[in-house]
């Protein structure tokens, strides 16, 4: 069933060119200096091909909620989600939303100087000017009123967000929003998961935060749990 991503309408950076590209379950906002429809659309057909092809030979990659055995003849977008949730200890398709962004992403090398993959809340950006990006976190009274500033580097960003509220994504917390900003959209969409799924109330937060913080590539976390809200790392929040 598709969910109209209506957050969307107020996400668009106005020096890029915005489209959205659909292939069955996956949903992206790309948004580039020209139009690389016809090539995002054909690569993500390959990278799904491949995550499904590997799931019949091995429907535990699918439904297994917890790391599971690595295998060194898998394809590399499937060997990378196998490594960062065995690192992480989720499932490795609680990665999957930031890895179709990341390898996207990378793949536009050489056709975009800017650029920014949005796959369901999990992005992977690149870009040398400041740029603000919009929590949504559902009924809370931050929702849509703070942004993330975020720096121009020559490095990627992977900036992934998990709710309990928001979306169909599974999570065993009760976080409104859990946004993980690192070097990998990959790796920062499987640690969204498992910050997010310690947060049952606001009191966690802080155990959450410090979960996260521990691994090599994360710069900031940001928690919101209704009306209570906590941050760690190098943050810039903004009134939007």
């Amino acid at each position: 069933m598709y969910e109209e991503r209506f957050y969307r309408r107020i996400s668009k950076p106005k020096d890029l060119l915005s489209y959205e590209v659909r292939v069955k379950e996956t949903d992206l906002l790309c948004c580039t200096e020209g139009d690389l429809k016809p090539l995002i659309e054909e690569r993500v057909l390959f990278y799904r091909n491949q995550i499904e092809e590997y799931i019949k030979l091995r429907p535990d990659f699918k439904e297994s909620l917890v790391p599971v055995c690595y295998d060194s003849l898998a394809p590399a977008i499937v060997r990378d989600m196998m490594g960062a949730s065995s690192i992480i200890g989720v499932g490795p398709m609680a990665t999957v939303a930031g890895a179709i962004a990341e390898y996207i992403g990378k793949d536009l090398e050489g056709h975009t100087g800017e650029c920014i993959i949005e796959n369901g809340g999990d992005i992977y950006l690149k870009t040398e000017k400041e740029r603000t990006v919009l929590v949504y976190a559902n009924d809370s009274p931050y929702s849509e009123r703070i942004g993330i500033k975020i720096k121009g580097r020559k490095k990627p960003y992977g900036i992934c967000t998990s709710s309990a509220t928001v979306g169909p994504s599974l999570s065993f917390g009760k976080a409104d929003a859990v946004c993980v900003i690192g070097d990998s959209a990959l790796f920062v969409d499987g640690l969204a998961s498992l910050v997010g799924n310690i947060v049952k109330d606001k009191d966690d937060i802080p155990d959450a935060i410090e979960a996260g913080r521990r691994y090599e590539g994360v710069i900031a976390i940001l928690v919101i749990k209704g009306g209570h809200l906590g941050a760690w790392g190098d943050l810039e929040i903004v009134k939007v």
